[in-house]
């Protein structure tokens, strides 16, 4: 493991969750209703627990020169991600509003991460990096599918208040 290499790339983790966290405040903050406030909440506290992972292992890997073991052992598909898409929800974030482009930054937040997630833990060596990796991606790939949905119903909501449905 090239340990300057690692560094880099966990401090490029660490800026993406970063970056992420910061626009999900900015929504959250802008947001008129408490559901949508929540639900940029939600990601707000993910970002964050993702940061600290990140923080955790850096420091580590600084320390003692490997990634610290424990907290990844299951497969990262049993770990289920809030359920941060609701029916309601999706009524009350307005579809040309500033919430509704979060939600398109935030698919390219998420879609930019599982990237350098997925690589480095078909790259990497050590196997608690290997297993956080994995970890991590799963949890943003639960994340975009359900931004993916969310943001294919405003599509819609937008496409019928405006007629553009040729029937």
């Amino acid at each position: 493991m090239d340990k300057s290499n690692t560094l880099t790339i966990l401090k490029n983790a660490f800026l993406i969750e970063r970056n992420g966290k910061s626009l999900y405040e900015k929504a959250m903050d802008h947001a008129k209703d408490e559901a949508v406030k929540d639900f940029f909440k939600d990601l707000v506290n993910d970002e964050q627990e993702h940061m600290n992972i990140l923080e955790k292992q850096f420091k580590a890997l600084m320390k003692d020169g490997k990634f610290m073991a424990g907290g990844f052992e299951n497969d990262g598909g049993a770990v289920t991600a809030p359920d941060i898409l609701d029916e309601s929800l999706k009524g009350k974030i307005n579809a040309a509003g500033f919430e509704a482009t979060a939600i398109t930054a935030a698919i390219s937040f998420e879609q930019k991460a599982i990237k350098l997630y997925t690589e480095r833990e078909k790259e990497a060596n050590d196997p608690e990096e290997k297993k956080m990796y994995h970890w991590l991606s799963v949890w943003e790939k639960t994340h975009l599918k359900k931004l993916m949905a969310l943001e294919a119903s405003l599509i819609e909501n937008i496409w019928n208040d405006n007629s553009f449905w040729p029937f």
